[in-house]
């Protein structure tokens, strides 16, 4: 569904990602792990045309990637989260969801200017398509507040709706444990197991939490200095000699 061919990129004369291979098939939840700085956010910057990469390949598909604007990304079907949550704080939680369906409306500029034509049947549907995302989520009691007022599980629960708004095929998700306990932890894994199964979605996940990682990935790539050091599944990642020695030097235990 999605594949990387010899994925690289440098920042001046430095290889943040070195010959990264990917192949990720559908409905598949893919963990990519590794030190801090080895690369990790990279690869979703250049998955997601935030970057363009300085050599290889980013099919979806059979489509390139590689070229293309973050927008025209989106309507292929990826969407993503931020290791720091990045919600259009002052706006409501309706409009941060809102916002997300206007890659997909149906009248032009004209017809938005005026109100005429179809723009208020399509008001209407983007107004509709958010709530009752935000209503899956739980959030719906909470449209009319800003996104800043609210705790901060509840915000990346958010910036997840906001990213399904889009209708992607594929999500990334950066770091969504960042700041969480050990029992929202828990919660996390059982809501990533559920919106993979109730959207169909095939995703591919960044995180430090190994507990998280091991605990739903099908299979891990792990990244140190931009290369890939390993790739398996997770009981074997986590029994890698490579991999604990990156982590925590000689004779670590994840």
């Amino acid at each position: 569904m999605l594949k990387a061919e010899g994925l690289t990129h440098y920042f001046g004369g430095l290889c943040a990602v070195s010959n990264f291979n990917l192949d990720l098939q559908p409905y598949e939840l893919m963990g990519i792990i590794g030190p801090n700085g080895a690369g990790k956010t990279t690869i979703f910057n250049l998955i997601t045309g935030v970057y363009k990469a300085s050599k290889g390949s980013i099919m979806l598909d059979g489509v390139e990637l590689v070229g293309r604007t973050p927008n025209q990304i989106t309507s292929l079907g990826i969407a993503r989260t931020f290791q720091n949550i990045r919600l259009f704080k002052d706006l409501s939680v309706l409009d941060n969801v809102r916002i997300a369906n206007y890659s997909q409306t149906n009248y032009n500029p004209f017809e938005a200017m005026f109100h005429i034509g179809r723009y208020k049947s399509e008001e209407e549907r983007i107004t509709n398509h958010s709530m009752d995302l935000l209503a899956v989520f739980k959030l719906d009691s909470y449209a009319d507040e800003k996104a800043r007022n609210l705790p901060y599980g509840s915000q990346r629960r958010l910036e997840i709706a906001r990213a399904l708004a889009t209708n992607p095929r594929v999500l990334l998700l950066d770091e969504p444990a960042a700041g969480m306990n050990p029992n929202e932890i828990e919660a996390l894994m059982e809501f990533i197991r559920w919106i993979r199964k109730e959207f169909n979605l095939t995703i591919i996940l960044i995180e430090h939490q190994m507990r998280l990682v091991m605990g739903i990935c099908e299979r891990l790539k792990v990244l140190d200095f931009g290369a890939t050091l390993a790739e398996g599944l997770p009981h074997d990642i986590q029994n890698n000699p490579k991999v604990l020695e990156a982590y925590l030097g000689e004779g670590g235990d994840l």
